[in-house]
Order: C-alpha cells, then sequence, then structure tokens
C-alpha cells in the first residue's frame, strides 16, 4: 500500500512540475508576443493566416518575417504543451476533479489566444497600422492572456497536494479578491494601451510625451496614457495591503504566508520597473520586464487568493 501511495506522489509531482514549465513556456511565448508588436514586425507575414505572405514556411523572409513566423511556431508548439496538459490531467484524475477544469481553461483561452492573433493579422491591426478598432483588439488579447495564465496557475495549484477552494467565506473575502483580481486586469488593459501608444506615437523625451498627454487635441489613447502610471500605484498599495491582511487573518500556513511576501515584494519590484521603464521612454527590452513582471503579480496574486481560500472560514480569524 505504501508503495502504490508514494507512486501516486510521484506521479502528482511530475504533473505539477509538467503544469510549471507549460506554464514558463506560455511565459516565453507571451514575452515573444511583446517583442513582436514592439519591434513593429507583426505584418512581418502580411495580411495573410495560416500561411506566411502566402506560403506555408516563408522562402525569402525579411528580419520581420523570421519574428513573426516563429511567433506563430512557438504559439502552435505551446498550444500542444497545453494539449498534453489537459490529457495528463484527465489521465491522473477522477471526473469532476478541478483540474480537469482548470486544465480546460487554459486549453480553451490558448484557442481564443491563437483567433485574436488570427484576427489582428486579417483585418490589418499589426505594426504601425492603426485602426479605430485597434485599441479593442489589444486590451481584449491582454486580458485573455492573463486568463489564460490564471488558468495555467490554478492548474498548478491543483495539482499540488489536496487542494479546494471553500466558498463559504466571509463577502468581504470576496469582495476585496474580486477588485484586486478585476483591478489587475484594468491596470493591465491600461498598460498594454500605453505601450500601443508608446510605439504608434513615440515621444522624443519624458517632458514631450507628457505635453502629447495633456494637449486635447491628441489622440485619445495618447490623452489616457497619463492614467496607466497613477492607476499602477493605486493598485500597488491595494495589493500589498491585500497580501497583508489575508496573511494575517489566515491559519499558521506557510504557502498563504509564503505568497502574502512573494507578492508584495513583486509588487514594489514592479513599481519600481514601472517607474524606469518609464523614464527610459520604454525601450524594448524594458518593455519585455516590465510585462514579466505584470504575470508574475498575476500569478502571486492567484495563488495567495486560492491557498487562502484552501481554509475554511472557521479555522481563521
Amino acid at each position: 500500500m505504501l508503495s502504490l501511495i508514494e507512486m501516486d506522489n510521484t506521479r502528482s509531482k511530475a504533473f505539477a512540475t509538467y503544469a510549471w514549465i507549460t506554464l514558463a513556456c506560455n511565459l516565453v511565448v507571451i514575452l515573444w508576443g511583446v517583442f513582436l508588436r514592439a519591434s513593429h514586425s507583426g505584418d512581418g507575414c502580411g495580411q495573410h493566416w495560416l500561411t506566411c505572405q502566402g506560403e506555408v514556411i516563408p522562402s525569402a523572409p525579411q528580419l520581420k518575417t523570421v519574428i513573426e513566423f516563429s511567433h506563430r511556431v512557438s504559439t502552435a508548439i505551446v498550444g500542444f504543451v497545453v494539449l498534453g496538459l489537459v490529457f495528463w490531467a484527465f489521465r491522473a484524475t477522477k471526473k469532476g476533479d478541478l483540474v480537469r477544469w482548470a486544465a480546460v481553461l487554459s486549453l480553451v483561452f490558448i484557442v481564443i489566444e491563437a483567433l485574436i492573433g488570427r484576427g489582428l493579422v486579417l483585418t490589418g491591426n499589426t505594426a504601425d497600422n492603426w485602426t479605430p478598432s485597434r485599441p479593442y483588439w489589444t486590451g481584449g488579447h491582454l486580458i485573455n492572456t492573463f486568463l489564460l495564465v490564471t488558468a495555467l496557475a490554478l492548474t498548478i495549484w491543483f495539482a499540488t497536494g489536496n487542494r479546494r477552494i471553500h466558498f463559504r467565506q466571509p463577502s468581504k473575502v470576496w469582495v476585496f479578491l474580486a477588485i484586486g483580481f478585476a483591478a489587475i486586469l484594468v491596470i493591465g488593459v491600461s498598460g498594454s494601451m500605453a505601450a500601443l501608444t508608446n510605439m504608434l506615437f513615440p515621444p522624443d523625451s519624458l517632458s514631450a510625451g507628457l505635453a502629447q498627454d495633456l494637449n486635447p487635441n491628441s489622440n485619445y489613447l495618447l490623452r489616457l496614457r497619463i492614467f496607466h502610471p497613477i492607476l499602477s500605484i493605486l493598485l500597488a498599495v491595494y495589493l500589498v495591503f491585500i497580501a497583508g491582511w489575508l496573511k494575517k487573518r489566515s491559519p499558521d500556513d506557510d504557502k498563504t504566508a509564503w505568497w502574502s511576501n512573494a507578492l508584495t515584494m513583486i509588487v514594489i519590484a514592479q513599481i519600481v520597473f514601472g517607474a524606469a521603464t518609464l523614464l527610459t521612454l520604454a525601450p524594448i527590452l524594458m518593455q519585455l520586464g516590465h510585462l514579466l513582471l505584470a504575470d508574475l503579480v498575476l500569478i502571486s496574486f492567484v495563488l495567495l487568493s486560492v491557498s487562502y481560500l484552501n481554509w475554511p472560514s472557521e479555522s481563521q480569524p
């Protein structure tokens, strides 16, 4: 009997490790997508999908074509990695297990991610092209990416040990967590809009960028750009508060305390890095780091939330 239990634990750890690898692969592809946009290479395959410049494999690619095509290939590869995650989840768990639901959601969101990419290409909302619909495509893309990361994080959490969610928590807990998650999505969208604006209307200096933001005749995206750093600071304060509040209310739980500390440190690092990104006029490398930290903020918030919700309300003060 002991050997069977040890075997189950080994398989559980192996699946959780694979889930972490899947999340890491998705983060790499997400960052490569940022590089694709920031390097103005989104039109590298023209307005063709699934083909690239009308070919299955581009025969005489420019650099931007290589960048765009490699992003498509990496997205397809990571799609199969997520498909493997779903297959393994159904093999390793019983019917109704939350691991299955989280893994299936991951697959759904990565399919939507590919369809949004397709829509961006076919509608010409790539590189330096501007259409009135581009902000909506950009915002929807960011939201879906964050939902994908959330689903993968939940898959990891449910796959690690005997995890559950106790829904009978005080209403204020759910309200605070919902506000935090929604705020992360909103700030993420505002950040993606700011990045899009910097690409389409690059400022020559910080003062020139501020003048663009305050000019009533500027594009409406430029006038909204100034709100991103302000909202980010407010969100940072709120998340640090939530992290401390959940840590104080939780039972003697190392994981809740660990993710509380992790969230606090990552939020502070993000604010510092965001300020540096703003002051340096958002070079590509800084944009990559800024988005990576945003993803880590989301992951740590989700894992802190479910770690806290793993405990019944009766055991919490």
